[in-house]
């Protein structure tokens, strides 16, 4: 059985996708001697109708059995990162994705080939070709982008080397990277995993902030020049994708996936810049509440105030999120709970797993998987909800579209994920016993929006800085990006203007982050967090209705491009209404704050 056991540790249960590791290598094995049956297609995709449905059909079916070994390698690796003989299942499935990728590289070309009105016609003609017409008709809208069928096939053996530094950086921050290990106040030792320093960055004992912060960053600095060269590396990897089809820049290339506009991502990073003084005004009030002249930049993470002293299991979590989640539905909360009864999450941080947390709904015929490293603070509980938001989207998705139309754009998946934190923060807030736990709970939303809104589009600012330098021939090296990146921390944190102090030894914080090896993910986290906000003010106004229109977009997978997914929802990014109402809710909320605050703290 596939199922990993630790003590204290409920975990997946893997046999769901494979039996066994010996069923996944008969899986894996067969799908590969599968691939050149593909090659009968080849040349054929014209002649009519019921062929292009027939060939469309096998491909999406080894897709589809792709999809089950990728999860399956890919979750069994991640629950102990040190297991060799994982990470080599996980490299072999890789490989095999390349090899797909390969073999499949005529169909584009082949389809593109074909007159508009023919792939119409055909559609109309095919009752079997519906559920691949969104496919078909979005390759359409590209085609100025697809090359020949020999230099798409090069494109496709590119993926061997272009995709590497991802592989690398993973290996290296979960299971190689040197961690140091720090002296507290209290005399206790800790060694710096990424789940220790996320829990020691919010201590209440400023000296031991002041610690964990330097010690912790420090180890990425002694890699510097190697993980600089790694983020050049990717960045050339997608400029080299964007030229070759033709794009005007990786930005371009990148949102086109989903037919995003480029004015959507920079016009994400020109609202937030107007806003920066809502930022500043917080970190004014946090620095008042810890009695600071001004905070530095180990001072973003602790409570305004001691956490009350709850420290939540998994049922309580459970039961919050549940409670939460409410306004979205009977439906919705049912299946919630079939997810929380049937070992759908891998609860708790051990040895070798992997940092952070994250849903998988590629075993489009078992159920979302969820990883976490719960550690029963509050940020715990909210991830939690999150990562369900995802889980309960891919859920939902899985089962109503067929395989082909299921998988939805990352760009949608952050909305359903920052409502399910939105809805479990106005909760808490609105059952706080006290003014005293109520502070805490607005603090530590206006937190999340920190940190989902003007965290992530500076993150989405350096990576469009970073791609941009790229693109003009210039060489990024660790110190370049160190210069980059903490001109930007500084912008944002008001350094100049006196409201935060940021030392220079941040400006190795890029290293940490392995959002940048995603190309052009983290604006999401912001657009999302948006357009959450928007439909939480419309979950309030419409009621019923806004339920509805919420189920199907959830239902919708990837059946149409996000933003007009979104648009039936009820939220339109190309308009300011979202931006207009997030930062409304985020000035409610820090003058809530700041009526909540208690008299001025003693300075220190």
């Amino acid at each position: 059985m596939a199922t990993v056991t630790h003590p204290a540790r409920e975990t997946w249960d893997l046999s769901r996708i494979y039996e066994s590791e010996e069923r996944f290598e008969r899986a894996r094995e067969g799908l590969e001697a599968a691939l050149p049956r593909i090659d009968r297609w080849r040349g054929r995709l014209g002649e009519g109708a019921a062929t292009l449905a027939a060939a469309l059909d096998e491909i999406t079916d080894a897709y589809r059995e792709f999809s089950r070994l990728r999860s399956y390698a890919s979750m069994l690796s991640d629950l102990d990162t040190r297991v060799a003989a994982h990470q080599g299942m996980r490299q072999r499935v890789d490989f095999l994705g390349n090899r797909i990728s390969t073999r499949f590289s005529f169909v584009r070309p082949e389809i593109l080939a074909l007159d508009p009105a023919t792939v119409e016609r055909f559609l109309d003609e095919e009752p079997k070709l519906a559920c691949h017409a969104f496919f078909l008709r979005d390759l359409v809208r590209q085609r100025a982008h697809v090359l020949s069928p020999p230099e798409e096939r090069i494109l496709a053996e590119a993926g061997l080397v272009l995709g590497s530094a991802p592989a690398l950086y993973g290996i290296l921050n979960d299971a190689e990277l040197p961690r140091p290990e720090v002296e507290l106040h209290d005399g206790a030792r800790v060694r710096l995993e990424p789940v220790e320093f996320h829990r020691h960055r919010a201590s209440q004992h400023r000296g031991d902030r002041q610690t964990v912060f330097p010690a912790y960053f420090g180890a990425y600095r002694a890699f510097r020049d190697t993980l600089g060269q790694n983020v050049y590396s990717v960045a050339k990897a997608h400029l080299f994708r964007a030229r070759t089809r033709g794009y005007p820049s990786c930005v371009a290339a990148a949102l086109d996936r989903d037919n995003v506009p480029v004015d959507v991502y920079r016009n994400l990073i020109r609202q937030v810049r107007e806003r920066l003084p809502l930022l500043h005004r917080y970190l004014a009030l946090r620095a008042r509440a810890l009695g600071l002249e001004r905070i530095e930049y180990p001072d973003l993470y602790c409570p305004l105030i001691e956490a009350p002293p709850t420290s939540y299991g998994g049922d309580e979590a459970r039961r919050l999120i549940t409670e939460s989640l409410a306004p979205l539905g009977e439906s919705y909360v049912r299946e919630l709970e079939r997810a929380f009864e049937d070992r759908w999450i891998d609860w708790h941080p051990c040895p070798g797993k992997r940092s952070g947390a994250y849903a998988n709904g590629w075993a489009y015929d078992v159920h979302p998987f969820v990883l976490l490293n719960f550690t029963g603070n509050f940020e715990s509980v909210s991830t939690l909800a999150h990562e369900m938001g995802h889980a309960m989207h891919s859920w939902f998705s899985n089962r109503t579209q067929p395989f082909a139309t299921a998988d939805y754009s990352i760009f949608v998946a952050e909305v359903a994920s920052t409502l399910n934190e939105t809805l479990l923060a106005r909760r808490m807030i609105e059952i706080a016993p006290s003014d005293t736990d109520r502070l805490y709970l607005v603090a530590s939303h206006v937190d999340s929006l920190r940190g989902t809104l003007f965290r992530q589009a500076m993150f989405a600012e350096f990576e469009l800085e970073i791609h941009e330098r790229t693109e003009r021939g210039e060489a990024l090296t660790g110190e370049r990006l160190d210069e980059i990146y903490l001109g930007l921390l500084r912008d944002y944190h008001g350094h100049g203007a006196g409201v935060a102090h940021v030392a220079d030894e941040y400006a190795i914080e890029w290293a940490s982050i392995p959002h940048f090896y995603y190309d052009f993910y983290v604006y999401q986290y912001a657009t999302g967090v948006t357009a959450a906000t928007a439909l939480a003010e419309g979950l309030v106004r419409d009621g019923d209705a806004a339920v509805r229109r919420y189920h199907e977009f959830l239902n919708a997978g990837g059946s149409d491009y996000p933003l007009e997914l979104l648009r039936r929802a009820g939220v339109d990014l190309e308009s300011s209404e979202p931006y207009d109402a997030t930062f409304d809710a985020l000035e409610g909320l820090l003058d809530r704050l700041e009526s909540l605050m208690p008299p001025d703290a003693p300075r220190r």
